[in-house]
């Protein structure tokens, strides 16, 4: 008579076992996503898989309201933000008039980019006392000669352009393939004369109408256009026709290097658009957006173009904005586009930044563009 093993039919821990154990724990996990975040995460994947949800649809709007919930940028942890951000991405955005105008209006109180974004002969007469953004004891005396490079008047007007691209230099935007639908846009502001060159274009576009250059690069890149002028005009060629700006009244010592780069144009009888920045007006942007939690010693260039364009612009879609060693997906990325310099610690507050641009989509004021463009 042969040996019978008692356990034959149990399976212990065999693959019918094995496989409740399995849907035991998966029921499990999900039940604790749902007492813990308070959401159909099943619904939810169903609805994502069947493509793209209008921006105002009832599930668009939580998604939308956990992104705003989160007053404080420390409330979250950042891979709870990240996963709220791509929750989201599900959502085709979709500009909210009624929010949209209550924040140009704010910023058209305490800004007004039609009439101070840059020092005019309207703004500035002859004779002013300016007195630094910064070094606020300095006061610089328009001369004659100072005020003949002012242009006469604002050259842009009050929501001018309907379609606007703001194009941050983050390594967010690399691979995106977004130039095409930059290009589209009616005006493109660009920050620090970025590389555009072919290398680069599939991803950032080319087109430029106003590029932001900080007297630091002309300083460190061109010896203050103490010596050869050329190298630095021929960079300022590939953005074409484009507007230059600088904030030469940001402190005594970006004046002179800025004016040079007006002297130098002229010199080169180009037809190029040169403008300084007015201090007053970039004194109360820090101040507006000190009230949103964005304190630093220094806002970005780019968050000064942002909100220029809320202001001239009908429609505002940001590419290469991110302040965050991993893009949302948990992937490392470089901190810009075409490099990996890190900026001075404790300088700008990025990631503050960030966190207001994110509300500002959620909330359908701008359009934050952080994933491959179709």
């Amino acid at each position: 008579m042969g040996y019978s093993d008692p356990t034959a039919s149990r399976d212990l821990l065999g693959n019918r076992s094995l496989c409740f154990i399995f849907i035991c724990a998966f029921g499990l996990v999900t039940l604790f996503q749902q007492i813990l975040y308070g959401k159909n995460y099943i619904k939810r994947y169903l609805e994502r898989s069947e493509g793209s949800l209008e921006f105002n649809s009832t599930s668009c709007k939580e998604l939308r309201q956990e992104i705003t919930d989160v007053k404080v940028l420390t409330m979250v942890k950042t891979s709870e933000l990240f996963e709220r951000w791509r929750n989201l991405q599900v959502c085709k955005w979709e500009q909210n008039k009624e929010e949209t105008d209550n924040f140009k209006m704010s910023l058209s109180r305490c800004c007004n980019a039609p009439s101070f974004l840059f020092t005019t002969k309207r703004n500035t007469p002859s004779g002013t006392k300016l007195r630094y953004e910064v070094d606020t004891s300095g006061i610089l005396h328009i001369s004659p000669e100072i005020f003949k490079m002012f242009p006469d008047d604002m050259p842009y007007s009050k929501s001018q352009f309907k379609k606007c691209a703001v194009i941050g230099n983050g390594g967010i935007i690399k691979n995106s393939k977004c130039g095409r639908e930059i290009d589209a846009a009616d005006f493109v502001f660009r920050c620090n004369i970025p590389p555009i060159s072919d290398m680069y274009s599939e991803d950032v576009g080319s087109k430029t109408d106003l590029v932001t250059v900080n007297p630091s690069i002309i300083t460190e890149r061109f010896q203050k256009l103490e010596k050869w002028r050329k190298p630095f005009y021929d960079v300022l060629q590939n953005y074409k026709n484009s507007s230059v700006v600088l904030p030469a009244f940001y402190n005594t010592r970006n004046t002179d290097v800025s004016f040079r780069v007006k002297y130098m144009l002229d010199d080169f009888e180009s037809s190029r658009g040169v403008f300084f920045f007015h201090p007053q007006y970039l004194l109360n942007v820090q101040r507006f957006w000190a009230v949103q939690g964005v304190r630093a010693k220094r806002l970005s260039s780019g968050l000064m173009l942002v909100t220029a364009a809320m202001e001239l612009c009908e429609e505002v879609h940001l590419y290469g904005f991110w302040a965050f060693p991993m893009n949302p997906s948990g992937i490392f990325i470089t901190h810009h586009y075409y490099d990996n310099v890190k900026p001075r610690p404790g300088f700008h507050a990025m990631p503050y930044e960030i966190f207001n641009f994110m509300h500002m989509h959620a909330r359908g004021i701008v359009h934050v563009h952080t994933g491959p463009c179709r």
